[in-house]
């Protein structure tokens, strides 16, 4: 199996706001795949797909939690480091609720995060040892 991700899937209490958010807040590209009560995004690399929150663990044969931090975070690398800041900013005024501001990083980088409408924590980060491809590819030395 060669390693890889493919589609990160969020489950969301509110398909509807989680769309706009994605699509009209962020300005991400939602795919003519989504339909019903499933919708997805085209990513440089990889996709991202939003699911009912209970169809999700469901499907996964979960039960549902209401809990905070489930563990895991997601990662958007920008270029440069000015970059965290105005993908912060962007996100602010899509509606997300700003976890830590941008600040430069012990690693040598510069990071923040912020949270999606349900809470899904998302990491903006720029790291200098590691470059964007002109496709947006993360190159990890």
């Amino acid at each position: 199996m060669k390693p890889r991700i493919n589609i990160v899937t969020l489950g969301v209490r509110d398909l509807s706001r989680s769309v706009r958010f994605y699509r009209d807040g962020l300005g991400w590209p939602m795919s003519r795949a989504s339909v019903g009560d499933f919708a997805i995004f085209r990513l440089a690399g990889t996709a991202l797909a939003l699911y009912p929150r209970k169809l999700l663990a469901r499907d996964a044969r979960l039960k549902p939690s209401r809990g905070g931090f489930g563990g895991i975070t997601l990662a958007h690398s920008v270029a440069k480091a000015g970059d965290v800041d105005l993908a912060l900013k962007k996100a602010s005024a899509a509606g997300a609720k700003i976890l830590k501001a941008a600040r430069h990083a012990d690693w040598g980088g510069r990071s923040g995060y912020f949270a999606d409408p349900d809470g899904h924590a998302w990491e903006v980060a720029w790291n200098p040892h590691f470059k964007l491809s002109r496709a947006g590819h993360l190159r990890i030395p």
